[in-house]
């Protein structure tokens, strides 16, 4: 056999056994020195080979994962490459297979340590002075040859793996660091598919990092898939499993001597029977005014409500309410929701006609008059308000429009919105003071397709007037403000802060509500809320931009107060969020960064990607404060729906504008060429470390603390605060 078919068969496979991860990567491969090349190609070699796809197959049996990944590497050369493969590996896995595809032949190479593996990795990183290599630093890795790889030819590798998934407080962690490489290699495509399976049913099934579809396959089976284009970020999966009428997940993120974060899930069971469902009262309100002809409007809002009719249930109780000049009303009380009472309610909506001026204030004085003259059983309230203009006829002041609804009792209101000739902080503000929400139809959008989802939400109640007790944990800043009732199918998400002196282990939560008009209460033992806790880092950038989103909704309701746009301006620069009063700020070498956290930055210059090399497109810029403060409008709407999108985030998107970079949960700008964590001052007394990128002391460190390695991965140059010290890298030979 000829010494290369050799090497292609006998793949020299090495383990790394350095300090533990807790997450697997997709493995990248860095050429080896072309011997046989011509200078300019030579000269010319990536310093890792494209990755052209990425597919992830991964089953998890309760905790027990099994993760499958093919990945198709990309020489575009002109010369036959020898590469060295690196893949690092969850602690405590199990490799089962490694494969090479030479053409049509699937190859399975043999797995042998090798001592010599962390001297190699070293020595390329050495040699290559990149410092995306220091993804896998700190990782258990694989390390193999890969021989011949053919120009302009793909190589595809596969790799798998088994491992126990850990479970905290009732949640089990999946993690796939597909951002581990991207420093190192182009990636195209990712794919991924999940299968998870229990014996408990499957609660909170939830990822911070990427949009997912979850399809269930009754209660204790489900797929997730995802698919990603372009520079992706770490892949994380969190589900919990439980028998209770309502699950809980728990997930908290502390550094030491700071404030805690954390994100509380909760979820209904799927398998509730018709009893157990809580009846509403629910009063619908449709503006009916001349401008409801045009587009069409009426009869999308017509065929809106006929459909939320239609799916109530006998139990429920409504009425209808119609305004133009003046109100009219289905009937004098709320009516049952049975057979006849839905007939009635369809020939009064398919009677309805567009005319008149907009009385909104008569209309909700209507509605809460049904409200409060029904006898209380119970049942969750609701009035339910659309209308596509501004109060032109009746009471037309909004603060006096306001004060007159605050008198509605109970009753949720839910305002809709119909086209920008809206007073969205009317709108808002009436969601906002009675524990509604207020959502917006644009004339891009359907207004009879999302009214009506909206009707399907909130068909059948679970529990309603939510309360939350933590046992003494000292949280604040919590949001939502005030707790949504929770329906079939929903999930109540609250993310805030904690600040306990003490680890607090073992803590009972508590969570009270209405259903089928009595009290529950629900009790969940055994949580931790934690001194340290490094994983979940994504949490404080998450609970930053519901504050953010929440901060603006009272300065676009309440008017412009300098201690609200300070505090805007200090989250959006600590945190990367970009605002009508901060944007990504990328200052050119030599300028002057004093200050900078408190100027407004919606108009700074010097956007694009600071990464060498990149010809990424600026980004858009932000909007200013004017427009953040406009009442109606195109861009008021947009403003009260971006908000509103802030305070109800489930994930924050990677930024990809190259002014900022976001590396383990923290924000760091470039100044003067130096990557620096946003929270660093000029004049701190804080303890500091020096050492040179590439040198013992830089490795000795990063053995020591494994952590660093995700912020000094990005460049040569960097200043970071862990633990109460700053540690600085500098260039080599400086």
């Amino acid at each position: 056999m000829k010494a290369t078919n050799i090497r292609t068969v006998l793949l020299s496979i090495s383990m790394l056994l350095l300090v533990a991860a807790s997450a697997s990567a997709q493995g990248v491969i860095v050429p080896g020195p072309c011997q046989r090349c011509p200078d300019q190609l030579r000269q010319a070699l990536p310093r890792s080979l494209p990755i052209k796809s990425i597919k992830i197959d991964t089953k998890i049996v309760s905790q027990v994962a099994t993760t499958h990944i093919e990945q198709i590497f990309r020489n575009d050369t002109d010369a036959t490459l020898e590469g060295t493969y690196f893949f690092p590996i969850p602690e405590q896995a199990s490799i089962t297979e490694f494969a090479i595809w030479d053409g049509n032949r699937r190859l399975v190479g043999e797995v042998r340590t090798r001592e010599e593996a962390r001297r190699i990795y070293d020595e390329i990183v050495r040699r290559q002075r990149d410092p995306g290599l220091l993804e896998y630093a700190g990782k258990d890795l694989f390390q193999a040859s890969i021989f011949p790889i053919t120009p302009h030819a793909d190589k595809k590798l596969e790799i798998s793996y088994s491992q126990i998934l850990r479970a905290e407080s009732g949640t089990v962690a999946y993690r796939y660091p597909l951002g581990i490489g991207r420093q190192m290699a182009q990636i195209g495509s990712v794919s991924g598919r999940i299968e998870l399976e229990s014996k408990d049913p499957l609660r909170n099934i939830y990822s911070p990092t990427h949009a997912i579809e979850v399809k269930r396959n009754g209660t204790g089976r489900a797929a997730v898939t995802f698919e990603n284009q372009g520079e992706p970020q770490d892949f994380q999966l969190f589900y919990a499993l439980s028998r209770e009428d309502f699950g809980v997940t728990l997930l908290t993120h502390r550094e030491p001597g700071k404030d805690g974060y954390f994100l509380l899930m909760v979820s209904p069971k799927d398998d509730w029977s018709e009893q157990e469902y809580a009846a509403k009262d629910i009063v619908f309100v449709l503006d009916t005014s001349g401008s409801m002809a045009d587009a069409g409007k009426m009869e999308k809002a017509r065929a809106a409500l006929l459909y939320g009719i239609k799916i109530l249930r006998p139990t429920d109780r409504l009425n209808v309410v119609s305004f133009a000049g003046e109100e009219h009303l289905l009937a004098n009380e709320l009516i049952n929701a049975d057979e006849n009472g839905r007939a009635r309610a369809a020939r009064f909506v398919e009677a309805l006609k567009p005319v008149g001026g907009t009385n909104i204030d008569a209309a909700l004085t209507a509605a809460r008059e049904q409200i409060s003259r029904a006898s209380n059983l119970g049942h969750p309230r609701m009035i339910v308000f659309m209308t596509d203009g501004l109060p032109t006829v009746g009471q037309t002041n909004v603060e006096q429009i306001l004060a007159n609804a605050r008198k509605t009792g109970e009753a949720r209101i839910f305002p809709f919105g119909v086209g920008y000739d809206v007073n969205t902080s009317l709108l808002d503000r009436l969601a906002s003071q009675s524990g509604g929400v207020a959502d917006y139809i644009e004339p891009k959008e359907d207004l009879e397709v999302k009214v009506s989802n909206f009707f399907s939400r909130i068909s059948y109640p679970v529990l309603s007037d939510l309360r939350l007790d933590m046992a003494g944990v000292e949280t604040d800043l919590s949001y939502p403000r005030t707790l949504p009732d929770l329906f079939r199918g929903s999930q109540l998400t609250i993310i805030g802060r904690y600040h306990n002196p003490i680890d607090m282990n073992f803590v009972r939560l508590t969570l009270t509500g209405k259903s089928g008009g009595s009290e529950r209460r629900f009790f969940y033992n055994n949580l931790h809320f934690g001194l340290n806790e490094e994983a979940n880092d994504f949490l404080p950038r998450l609970w930053a931009t519901r504050r953010v989103g929440w901060l603006m909704e009272q300065m676009r309701t309440n008017g412009e107060q300098q201690e609200l746009r300070d505090e805007i301006v200090d989250l959006g620069t600590r945190y990367g969020i970009v605002t009508p009063y901060t944007s990504y700020l990328a200052l050119e070498p030599g300028a002057s960064v004093q200050g900078f956290t408190s100027m407004p930055l919606s108009r700074t210059k010097g956007f694009g990607n600071a990464r060498a090399g990149s010809n990424a497109p600026p980004p858009p810029p932000a909007p200013s404060a004017a427009d953040a403060n406009a009442v109606t409008g195109t861009i008021a709407v947009q403003q009260s729906k971006k908000a509103r999108a802030q305070q109800e985030v489930m994930r924050v998107d990677k930024d990809e504008s190259g002014a900022n970079q976001i590396a383990g949960g923290k924000t760091f700008y470039l100044r003067d060429g130096v990557w620096t964590d946003a929270d660093f001052k000029a004049g701190m007394t804080l303890p500091q470390t020096v050492v040179k990128f590439g040198s013992d002391e830089y490795f000795a460190l990063l053995k020591q603390k494994p952590r660093l390695a995700t912020f000094f991965l990005l460049g040569e140059k960097v200043v970071v605060i862990l633990d109460g010290i700053v540690y600085r890298v500098d260039a080599a030979g400086n």
